[in-house]
């Protein structure tokens, strides 16, 4: 399963980015398949409050147009919601042990761990912290020509 990060549903939303059209050529690309294909919870949160923070972006996007992109996000039939489970806390503490994660490190520790602790096979992101994860196959589908598998 592949997991989208916060930043390619951000650039995938807003028109205005320079990687628009390949992150939303990505993303449909895993929503039009019959795999599944992931969202971690946190990242939704996040896309929220940033296309919608005045100070990010100006104009912001409209609270009614952010919402209408995540319901029709959450519309497609082979997306899995990525959230806590019981294990959540191992696997995050493992995380955060290994890599001495403190401050906001610990956000994308948390992306990470849920990405793991549900069988995420690859996690497609723009954001390079997310090297600092060894066990989780990271890619870059905006600068790699990632094959759907």
């Amino acid at each position: 399963m592949i997991a989208i990060d916060t930043n390619l549903l951000v650039y995938a939303h807003r028109e205005d980015s320079p990687f628009h059209e390949r992150a939303l050529e990505c993303i449909e690309s895993l929503a039009n398949r019959r795999m599944p294909w992931a969202i971690p919870w946190p990242c939704l949160h996040e896309f929220y409050s940033i296309v919608t923070h005045p100070r990010i972006y100006s104009p912001p996007t409209p609270i009614s147009l952010a919402l209408e992109q995540i319901d029709a996000w959450l519309e497609s039939p082979t997306l899995v919601l990525l959230g806590e489970s019981e294990m959540h806390w191992q696997e995050l503490r493992k995380l955060i042990t290994q890599g001495q994660l403190a401050g906001p490190q610990v956000h994308d520790a948390r992306i990470a761990a849920l990405c793991l602790q549900h069988g995420v096979k690859k996690l497609w992101s723009a954001d390079r912290d997310f090297s600092r994860f060894p066990r989780l196959n990271c890619i870059n589908p905006l600068v790699v020509d990632e094959k759907l598998q």
